[in-house]
Order: structure tokens, then sequence, then C-alpha cells
């Protein structure tokens, strides 16, 4: 009876083993190499643009949030090129022509986005 859950058993161990060996290995570098006092630069606010523990009424700059739906927006049009690649030699011509499309309309947006300035860092 044993016999036959001891392999699961052994993966149990080895997936645990897995996911905590690292961290006690990074932590126990960290102990022995690196000294653990951020300095300001480490603790600044970055990606968002702004304090993370502040008065949550404070004015904030739309930017980031337009980088963000448009990184979104170019990542799903590479997610749906993926499997489309896999299948391409089985939906042949029209396949292709509709991929085309839908990247066409994705660089006229693209293209509309440039011209309105919406990837313009300052």
């Amino acid at each position: 009876m044993l016999n036959n859950y001891f392999p699961i058993l052994i993966f149990i161990i080895v997936g645990i083993a897995i996911g905590v060996l690292p961290l006690v290995m990074s932590k126990g570098l960290t102990m022995l190499l690196g000294n653990d006092n951020p300095d300001a630069q480490k603790l600044s606010p970055y990606e968002c643009g702004f304090e993370a523990f502040e008065d949550a009424r404070m004015k904030f700059d739309v930017r980031y949030y337009l980088v963000a739906i448009l990184f979104i927006l170019f990542d799903l049009e590479i997610a749906f090129m993926f499997p489309w690649a896999i299948v391409l030699q089985e939906i042949g011509w029209f396949g292709f022509s509709a991929m085309m499309v839908f990247l066409g309309i994705l660089v006229i947006g693209f293209i509309y986005e440039w011209k309105k300035g919406a990837l313009d860092w300052e």
C-alpha cells in the first residue's frame, strides 16, 4: 500500500524543496555577502511615479496608466500571434489575411497614438 503513495510523497517533498530552497539560500547569501541597509535611492518610488504611502486623494499623472494600457494592447497582439503562427499551415490564406487585417488595425491605432503624443515621455 505504501509503495503506491511513495512516489507522490517524493514528488511533494521535491516540490516543496524547489520552492523553499532558493528562498533560504538567497537569505543566507544576503546575510553572508551583502548589507541590509537600503539608501533613499533604493527606497524611492518607481514605475508609478508617486510615493506609495501618501494621501489617497493626491493628483497623479495619467501618462503612467496610458503607457500601461498601450503595453497591454500590444502584449495581447503578441499573445494572439503565437497560436496563429502555430496553425498558419492549417488555416491557409484566409487566416493569413485575417491576421494582416488585425495587425493593420493595430498599426493604425499605434500611429494614431504616436501622432497624439501618447508615447512621448517628458
